[in-house]
Formats: C-alpha cells, sequence, structure tokens
C-alpha cells in the first residue's frame, strides 16, 4: 500500500510575515524617557535599590541577544543612552549578576481569542562541558550539566503563556500542574496537547480540574484506570478510541499533531543560544525567563498563516 501524499502549504500573509521577519533583524531600539529606570523607594529600613527591574531586565535582554558578557553588556547599553541624549545611569557588571539572580522577568503575551489551547513540552539546555566534539576528540569531561526547560504555548498566538526551569533529573509529568498554574483562573483552558509522558494520573486529573480536554496519547502498554475521577474517566475515553481507530488514525481524528507547533518553538529558543551562561541555578532561570520574553516579542511581531492547497 503506497503512502498517501502529503499536503502542500501555502502562506496567506506572506507580505505582513516577511515585514515581520525584517523587523525582527531592526537594530532600532526604543528607550521610552517616561519608563521607570530607577527604582522606587520600598520604604523599608537598608539600602534602596538604584535601578528598577525592567532596568535590570533590558540590560540583560541585550546582554543575550547580542551573547555579551555583562561589562561588555553595560558598555553597550552606555552607548546607547549616550546616543539617544538620555543621562541614565547604567548598573555595572556586580549589579546585574546581583539583581539577575532575584529578578522578576516580566514575560509579555497577548491573550487568546476564546478558551485556550496550550501546547506542552520539554527541552534540554546545556550549561557546563566542552562541545561534543571537544569531548570527543580531545577526551574533555564526560559529564555535562543539563538544564530542562518546560513550556506551555498558546496554539492560537504560538507565544510562550508558562515556562518552567528543571533539573535534568525532573521528569516532565511532575511539572505539568505547575505550568496550569500559571494560567489564572479566571481564564479558560480548553484543551492541553503534550506527549506520551504525560500520560499519568496527575497530569490527567490537573487537567480535568482546570475543565480542559487532554490530548495526550496513551502508552502503548496502557491499561484502564480503576480510580473514577474525572481525569481517570477522560484518559480511559482516550485509551477506547485509540484502540478502537488505532494510533494513526487517533492522532489525525485528535489534532495531536498541532503540538509539533511547540517542538518548534523550542527550536526558537535555541537559537538565542545553545547554552547557558549563568553558573547559578537562580541566575539561569532569569537568563531562559528573558529569552522566552524575547522570543514573544518576536513572535508578537507577525506569524505566518498557513492553509493546504493540495
Amino acid at each position: 500500500m503506497s503512502r498517501p501524499t502529503p499536503p502542500t502549504y501555502k502562506t496567506r500573509n506572506w507580505p505582513s510575515y516577511n515585514e515581520a521577519l525584517k523587523r525582527r533583524g531592526s537594530l532600532t531600539i526604543w528607550f521610552d524617557p517616561e519608563m521607570s529606570w530607577e527604582a522606587a523607594p520600598t520604604g523599608r529600613r537598608g539600602r534602596q535599590q538604584s535601578y528598577s527591574d525592567a532596568a535590570i531586565q533590558t540590560c540583560l535582554s541585550m546582554k543575550v541577544l547580542f551573547g555579551m558578557a555583562l561589562r561588555q553588556t553595560t558598555g553597550f547599553v552606555e552607548s546607547l543612552l549616550r546616543l539617544v541624549g538620555l543621562e541614565w545611569a547604567v548598573p555595572d557588571f556586580s549589579t546585574l549578576s546581583r539583581r539577575q539572580k532575584t529578578l522578576a522577568v516580566n514575560i509579555p503575551y497577548r491573550s487568546s481569542k476564546g478558551p485556550l489551547h496550550l501546547l506542552v513540552d520539554s527541552t534540554g539546555i546545556k550549561v557546563e562541558g566542552e562541545g561534543e566534539w571537544h569531548a570527543r576528540k580531545q577526551g574533555g569531561p564526560k559529564r555535562r550539566v543539563w538544564r530542562k526547560l518546560h513550556l506551555g504555548i498558546d496554539e492560537q498566538t504560538l507565544e510562550v503563556r508558562a515556562v518552567e526551569i528543571t533539573g535534568s533529573n525532573i521528569g516532565d509529568a511532575p511539572v505539568l500542574p505547575d505550568l496550569l498554574d500559571q494560567i489564572p483562573e479566571d481564564e479558560e483552558i480548553g484543551s492541553v496537547t503534550a506527549d506520551g509522558a504525560y500520560d499519568t494520573r496527575k497530569c490527567h486529573d490537573a487537567i480535568a480540574e482546570r475543565g480542559a480536554h487532554a490530548v495526550i496519547p496513551p502508552r502503548r502498554n496502557a491499561k484502564p484506570w480503576k480510580t473514577a475521577t474525572a481525569g481517570a474517566i477522560a484518559r480511559n475515553e482516550a485509551l477506547r478510541v485509540s484502540k478502537y481507530l488505532g494510533r494513526t488514525l487517533w492522532r489525525r481524528w485528535s489534532g495531536y499533531h498541532r503540538r509539533s507547533r511547540v517542538e518548534t518553538k523550542m527550536h526558537c529558543v535555541k537559537l538565542l543560544g545553545q547554552r547557558l551562561m549563568a553558573r547559578d541555578f537562580d541566575r539561569q532561570i532569569a537568563e531562559l525567563q528573558v529569552r522566552i520574553a524575547i522570543m514573544n516579542g518576536y513572535t508578537a511581531l507577525g506569524i505566518p498563516v498557513t492553509e493546504a492547497v493540495g
């Protein structure tokens, strides 16, 4: 039996998407003179902070975008402020390093129209260790440290709505409830799509508690669950349908193929750097969150709208 011919797709908004791609490479940087660059007084005893979180995040965003060290970031921002005529002080490298550890990164996003359809996946980001070629040819250290990045993106806007960073020893399934907790309680979640690693009781129960529909393929050796919870009932129904239709037809029927979009988003994250520059875990969290904020800004400029033509 011959394989069916895969469909071809056409981008309907190519002119606007082409302009969005060009704007992603623009070096135009805007500084709002009305922004709160200096930190507001806290009213507590002790030394007050000199720079706001927005100022620190701005500097760290430049660091991530251009792959600079902290000292070069300070000089870069100083030159930009001098060019636009703003006499703002710039945090030095030690201030940036200290504030990065406790920074509450603001990740902008656009709300989708209608219920939120969340696509979930995870990937690894290298922290330490030589490159693959050096380790093989030069006998570098074989043990490398990784951080695991868990993302939940909006299917409609393709922007990241939930992010968690853990060690490489943490599995995918235990993090899903934490990702769902980042979605506001008053926002309706229509569905949560993830791979078979999330086929656990806690994941299905957490999705059912938010009133969402789980699109998670049952494991190949899956058996019906006896617990009569809302999540178990939904999972047993998915198991019954997948056995009746077959896994291939079930994936097409359930729309499971949408999960490929979050895999593409993982690739976009790694385009901003294959490894982390920070060595402290808290600073690594801030570094990855800054990457997500930058990536959401890129996505907001424009995304392709495609349709099948054959």
